[in-house]
């Protein structure tokens, strides 16, 4: 019978050590590295358009009928950018212009506004391009493609950190 107390002492013992461990390997974890929870997906980019043209007007407005807006963000924390450069072009009705062109720069918030015509394709499926430029990180290039009927759309952007 002393075995058997003994064994069952034991055997406690080693459960109470099993779990001390697992609380203690806890604490260690969360001393670990930063988290990555913060972080925002990267908006993806396309490999460029060749009808964009360096230096598109500062103006929010080319048109009437649709209206992009956004926030644009760091990949790094998701921390707004402000004063970031945005720009835009279109297909108008004879295909690209630059009366289909302008640059936004971002408010406070991070946020961009940008009004234009109802986007056409020339053929194509019906879309926007932007290119986002800000120090300390990459250039982006991307395209925004309105929902068929839409007379507004919400593009976020998230840029990679120039590292």
């Amino acid at each position: 019978m002393r075995n058997g107390k003994w064994f069952g002492h034991r055997l406690l013992t080693g459960f109470v050590l099993v779990a001390g461990v697992g609380v203690s390997a806890g604490f260690a974890d969360a001393a670990g590295p930063p988290s990555t929870a913060g972080r925002c997906a990267l908006t993806r980019g396309d490999a460029g358009d060749s009808s964009y043209k360096a230096n598109a007007p500062v103006r929010s407005q080319v048109g009437t009928g649709f209206v992009l807006s956004g926030i644009v963000r760091s990949g790094i924390d998701c921390s707004i950018i402000t004063r970031a450069r945005v720009e835009f072009w279109l297909a108008g009705p004879n295909g690209y212009d630059d009366a289909h062109r302008g640059t936004v720069i971002t408010d406070g918030t991070g946020r961009y506004r940008f009004e234009s015509n109802v986007p056409g394709g020339g053929g194509w499926r019906p879309h926007i391009h932007l290119r986002i430029a800000v120090p300390g990180f990459r250039p982006l290039v991307t395209v925004y493609f309105p929902p068929p009927g839409a007379a507004t759309g919400t593009f976020d952007l998230v840029l990679e950190p120039d590292v």
